[in-house]
């Protein structure tokens, strides 16, 4: 493994110290150009130093082997995905760097209750509101110190718990359990209103900012945008099923369902799912078409040219793939096939497809880049990003986000799931209702499913949503063909009896 730099600053050569404190960077697996190099890399991979494992270094490029092993051994403490260890990583780094530059030089390891004060004070009420982060951003980083004074304690790195904790009650799927939280955790302030786009909105969005069309639906003939369509399906993907970015960008070709008259119902593996809870997702027959018409045309068309080109010689770090159901795959040397909720995402974008004759047939990756290999969340992050900056420049003032569109995903059905609610209590669809009422509607059944197809931990966390519908039911309730045609969905979902009764 070589580093990668993600993120570092250099030193100012006359002052003779560095500026930057603490840099993040990331592993790179690279073909062993000996037989030496290639048992170093295997040395590193029983330790755990997966290729882009992120790891950090200090000012002075020193390795702290206790802080990196913990996020190393992340994925044994609950957070497997690449995007969460990403974010812990950098909420870590942050933290040291915090403490290197305005704590006196303290490394983690002396981390205390007043620096984590200072810290809080520093992120959340910071003078130029341009400095300050959101709510979310700040619940994230205090997970990670949580996550990271847990594991300290466990290997008694840690003697004691460095700063103060509170009891907090919740409510679980096992009911009210207390539970301790660092008390900097908490912030009296009022939940950040959940982003969320009327359907027309996305749709202008969507052919401005990633198709390339002038506001009035015209061709922009100055548009040089490249895959426009894939990442138009992408973001019809993720709007009409409310997958995270992780679940969608992740997704297998093997793994989507055929073209039949009926939705298609898409298994979500728990390999790759947020808290590794599994779920079913629905597709609409138009998107269901759109993504089959990619995989046989754009992406089969892209294969064909990057196998030319000797893109998909095999190599020590792939798996190759001899046969591949919905189910299941079959790779070579292994004993028994692998199922999809057993492959997590660093496995898969390693499955390279063979034919009979042990040639490669290419990835079995769904979304690929220009250059035949499977893109990373970042690129849709990027993509999204640029489709916001194309949007800004027609005065379309949207800052649209993956987890926008699961946003929007989660409050059209909310008011599918309240229309389907009127018309079974035979009440006229057009009045008004409080938010009271809504509530008294929804709390129960309906929003258990809601649950279960954003694939949340618990219904509470839906509730959320709830506050959207009162403020904007002319929005959410509007007859749109496409969200009455998801509408569907809510009737096939099955909720186990043992939860209806919560």
């Amino acid at each position: 493994m070589v580093p990668e730099f993600k993120a570092s600053r250099h030193a100012d050569p006359s002052s003779g110290e560095p500026q930057a404190v603490v840099a993040s960077h990331r592993t790179i697996a690279r073909r062993a150009a000996s037989d030496s190099l290639a048992d170093a890399i295997d040395v590193l991979g029983r330790a755990g130093a997966t290729e882009r494992l992120p790891f950090v270094l200090g000012p002075d490029g020193s390795y702290d082997s206790h802080l990196n092993r913990f996020f190393r051994e992340l994925p044994e403490w609950g957070v497997k995905s690449e995007n969460g260890i990403d974010g812990y990583c950098s909420d870590i780094a942050l933290i040291c760097r915090f403490l290197h530059e305005a704590r006196g030089g303290k490394s983690i390891w002396q981390v205390d209750g007043a620096d984590l004060r200072a810290y809080k004070q520093a992120r959340l009420f910071a003078a130029n509101p341009d400095d300050r982060i959101k709510e979310s951003t700040w619940s994230r980083a205090m997970a990670a110190l949580d996550k990271w004074v847990r594991w300290s304690l466990y290997e008694r790195l840690l003697t004691k718990e460095p700063f103060r904790y509170v009891d907090k009650t919740v409510m679980t799927s096992q009911g009210v359990k207390q539970v301790r939280v660092i008390a900097e955790a908490e912030v009296d302030w009022h939940r950040a209103p959940i982003t969320f786009l009327p359907y027309e909105d996305y749709l202008l969005w969507r052919d401005v900012g990633l198709l390339g069309r002038l506001p009035d639906g015209g061709r922009d003939p100055g548009w040089r945008g490249r895959n426009c369509q894939r990442n138009a399906l992408f973001a019809d993907l993720v709007v009409c099923t409310g997958m995270r970015l992780g679940e969608a960008s992740s997704l297998l070709v093997p793994e989507l369902p055929p073209l039949a008259p009926e939705r298609g119902d898409l298994h979500l593996s728990a390999a790759v799912v947020k808290r590794h809870r599994s779920r079913t997702v629905f597709m609409r027959r138009q998107v269901l078409r759109e993504l089959h018409h990619y995989l046989g045309i754009e992406r089969d068309e892209l294969v064909q040219r990057c196998r030319v080109a000797g893109a998909y010689e095999i190599c020590g770090d792939h798996l190759t793939v001899r046969r591949a159901s919905r189910q299941a795959l079959v790779v070579d040397g292994a004993r028994r096939s692998w199922a999809y909720s057993a492959i997590d995402a660093d496995q898969r974008r390693r499955l390279m497809s063979v034919d009979s004759q042990g040639r490669s047939a290419g990835p079995l990756w769904l979304w690929l880049g220009e250059d035949g290999q499977p893109l990373r969340s970042s690129t849709w992050q990027s993509a999204f990003r640029r489709a916001n900056e194309r949007c800004a420049r027609f005065g379309i003032d949207f800052e649209v986000h993956p987890h926008t569109l699961r946003h929007t995903f989660a409050v059209h059905m909310l008011g599918l799931l309240l229309r389907q609610t009127i018309r079974a209590m035979g009440m006229q669809e057009d009045r008004h209702f409080t938010l009271a009422q809504i509530k008294r509607m929804l709390i129960g059944n309906p929003m258990r499913k809601l649950q279960l197809l954003l694939g949340h931990a618990r219904e509470e966390t839906v509730y959320a949503y709830l506050d959207v519908l009162d403020e904007a039911q002319e929005i959410v309730l509007s007859a749109l063909a496409e969200w009455d045609d998801q509408a569907a969905v809510l009737d096939r979902l099955q909720v186990p009896t043992a939860e209806v009764a919560r």
